[in-house]
């Protein structure tokens, strides 16, 4: 088997990094910092900026799913997530776990189909 460099991971991304993984405004990142506050606590380098860590990005996605993808309002995202948070971020976690598979799946049969 051919030797593959492993994937680098940023410890940190900006707003506007993950702004395009969403494909989202910077605007609407900031608006759910406020109204997810206590769902969302970012840190700030020394100028200010917000970084986004991995867990950061993850609970986005949570947000992003319900809101975007659901259709949930505010209101309604933060009663789901008060009442149903665990089973929220695991089901994203399987999510996330099932389509890096799904990756490593096609690079395999990418290759073999080369072969």
């Amino acid at each position: 088997m051919p030797y593959k460099e492993k994937e680098t991971v940023k410890l940190f991304y900006s707003i506007g990094e993950v702004a395009e993984i969403f494909h989202v405004n910077t605007s609407l990142l900031r608006f759910w910092e406020k109204e997810f506050s206590s769902l969302l606590d970012l840190s700030k380098d020394g100028r200010g900026n917000r970084q986004y860590a991995e867990k950061d990005i993850a609970k986005l996605r949570v947000l992003y799913h319900l809101i975007k993808e659901q259709g949930f309002t505010l209101e309604g995202t933060k009663k789901y997530l008060k009442e149903n948070r665990k089973e929220a971020f695991e089901r994203d976690a399987m999510y996330t776990s099932l389509k890096k598979i799904k990756q490593e799946l096609l690079e395999l049969k990418k290759l073999n189909e080369s072969l």
